[in-house]
């Protein structure tokens, strides 16, 4: 028996063009909205049959596309643990159906009991020939690939398409062989479409997955499933060493294999500390390029600076491998372009540390040049002498060398900054005795239905996606959303009016929607018929102040909140907007003279400003 087709509330709001927001509010407002069938409590699924009928009865627009019958289905047929062997085995028949025979099937990753080897249900392979048959093989399966990513984006963390283009170009072996030891879902691989791929995964579904993808674009691929660091299968396959290796490794993995690799030979340039996995990486894909040959790797921030490191990095630059680091923007990896030194090579005596903020064609240029051995007057070229101190830092960001009109802009800027705050307190009346007003509590007035309380999920993960993220950093300094994730159903969205806490003392009223709720915050949705929110963001804020320093998460529902009649409240939330406003205007001005302090100094200490 095929199991029903299952649905997230994310799938609900793209099922009908709407946000999650949408969703939610109906199955509030709504006693007929079906109830989960499975999931858990903060991200439930839903029956596709029972919500289809509920959205036609209520007049929603709904259409549910042949891609995704085929996706809810393959979802419905494993819990999410498994989902990647059922996608697997989807690229498996759709490989099969490509080639129309078993040949290439037989060369993907796993035993006979592997992913690859799985048969799909009835149902859900019948949709997947049509789906085949009416978008093609290769646009079927990049399909599912996309929603398995989007369904499980904090355990797949893929590269990004800008960042796996941007590699493609400054690589480019369309003429040759490419190798990726830790090549995930295959994105990289794709992304450089090289004659010959060669590639190697932990993850076994993974592996087939990104081997399916490889063959079905008709590239000589070759991807294994294991280890690369502990166990490489491909570097005895490519003896001679491969034309280019592109690689974004797992970051913080302590438990790489330190002490069974100790006395491993790919370690040319140094034995990787074992906080340093990122280097271990490097070196693994110099071990594997031909001499000449490039590697392109993402890395951490950090891995340019952290003291262990030294010595490798070092290594590195003395023997002319290191040419360039290029940052790529804030919450971005690090691109490392190195070339394993040929045995006549001359070591270079400059290396590229480029803070590019993601500008593709900047990058290329510079690149370009620095291959051609031709950098520019303008090019961020850095001595390797001046490199080899004590912490041979190679942060593009440490050596970004700066120009007078630079500096005279920044304290010209910093100057006129100051000199706009404008600061003026709220007009507020004095009594001659205190006012004692009727009180209520955040918990009554959520009980009547005044409030909705929301909580961002648990263990949520921050520096990946395209979903902008409002933090706790974000509720202390008033800025607009500074954070990202990766879309996930059980994400909480701000909406404008939305009263935000953090446990850290911040309480604000979001001005505008667009971001999710970051870790450990709070959002207060209030009836603006009959509850004011700058109203009640200065009474829950005033609850702050007053909490004992040193105790616990304070109690939000034993708030007490005066109950006055809208016109009363909405006066009351106009003088704590006022002084909220005061608040941030009196920020601005300090962190405007302290930037007017440290340029001007730093302006007459270096010779870029004079007196007078």
């Amino acid at each position: 028996m095929n199991p029903e087709p299952t649905v997230s509330t994310g799938d609900i709001a793209r099922l009908v063009d709407m946000g999650r927001a949408a969703v939610s509010n109906w199955r509030r407002r709504h006693d007929d909205f079906p109830q989960p069938v499975g999931g858990t409590t903060s991200s439930p699924l839903f029956s596709l049959r029972e919500v289809e009928a509920w959205l036609r009865r209520h007049g929603k627009p709904v259409a549910v596309s042949l891609g995704d019958r085929v996706w809810q289905h393959l979802r419905a047929s494993a819990d999410d643990l498994r989902l990647g062997e059922s996608v697997a085995a989807a690229g498996a028949l759709l490989l099969r159906l490509h080639d129309g025979d078993d040949h290439r099937v037989a060369r993907l990753p796993g035993g006979g009991d592997g992913p690859a080897r799985q048969a799909v249900d009835g149902d859900s392979a019948q949709l997947l020939t049509r789906l085949a048959a009416t978008e093609g093989c290769l646009e079927a399966f990049e399909f599912l690939c996309a929603r398995y990513q989007q369904a499980h984006s904090r355990r797949l963390l893929a590269t990004s398409d800008e960042q796996a283009a941007l590699i493609a170009r400054l690589t480019f072996p369309s003429d040759g062989t490419v190798l990726d030891p830790a090549c995930g879902l295959g994105s990289l691989l794709c992304a450089v479409a090289a004659d010959q791929a060669w590639g190697q995964e932990v993850d076994e579904s993974s592996a087939v997955i990104a081997a399916v993808r490889l063959l079905l674009r008709d590239i000589d691929a070759t991807v294994v499933a294991g280890d690369s660091l502990r166990r490489d299968s491909i570097g005895p396959r490519c003896a001679d060493g491969v034309d280019v290796v592109v690689c974004d490794p797992p970051f913080n993995d302590r438990a790489w294999g330190y002490d069974e690799l100790t006395g491993d030979p790919r370690w040319e340039y140094g034995l990787p500390p074992r906080g340093e996995p990122e280097l271990a990486w490097v070196q693994h894909c110099l071990a594997r390029v031909r001499a000449g040959g490039l590697v392109a790797i993402l890395m951490p921030p950090s891995a340019a600076s952290r003291r262990p490191g030294r010595r490798i990095r070092a290594n590195l630059l003395r023997a002319g491998a290191l040419r360039a680091v290029i940052s790529l923007g804030a919450g971005l990896s690090d691109l490392w372009l190195l070339r394993r030194p040929e045995s006549a090579d001359r070591a270079p005596r400059h290396v590229l540390l480029l803070e590019s903020e993601g500008d593709a064609a900047e990058i290329e240029a510079a690149w370009d040049r620095v291959q051609a051995d031709a950098p520019s007057a303008d090019d961020p070229m850095v001595a390797v002498i001046d490199l080899l101190d004590d912490d041979v830092d190679v942060s593009p960001a440490r050596h970004r060398a700066r120009a007078t009109a630079e500096v005279g802009a920044e304290f010209q800027a910093a100057s006129e900054r100051f000199r706009a705050t404008s600061i003026v307190p709220p007009e507020l009346t004095v009594l001659d005795e205190r006012r004692a007003l009727p009180m209520t509590t955040i918990g009554e007035l959520t009980k009547a239905g005044l409030i909705l309380v929301r909580t961002a999920p648990p263990h949520m993960v921050l520096g990946a996606g395209d979903v902008p993220v409002l933090t706790s950093v974000d509720l202390e300094s008033g800025g607009p959303a500074s954070g990202l994730t990766r879309s996930s159903d059980d994400l909480v969205s701000v909406e404008p009016g939305d009263v935000v806490t953090a446990p850290t003392g911040p309480v604000r009223v979001a001005a505008h929607g667009g971001a999710v709720l970051g870790p450990h915050l709070t959002a207060y949705q209030v009836d603006r018929t009959r509850l004011d929110p700058d109203f009640l963001a200065g009474f829950l804020r005033h609850a702050g102040r007053l909490a004992p320093s040193g105790s616990s998460r304070l109690d939000a529902r034993r708030v007490r909140v005066p109950r006055l009649p809208p016109a009363e409240q909405q006066a009351y939330g106009r003088a704590f907007r006022a002084l909220v406003d005061m608040e941030d205007a009196l920020r601005q001005a300090a962190e405007a003279g302290a930037a007017l302090v440290r340029s001007g100094l730093d302006g007459l200490a270096d010779g870029h400003l004079r007196p007078g």
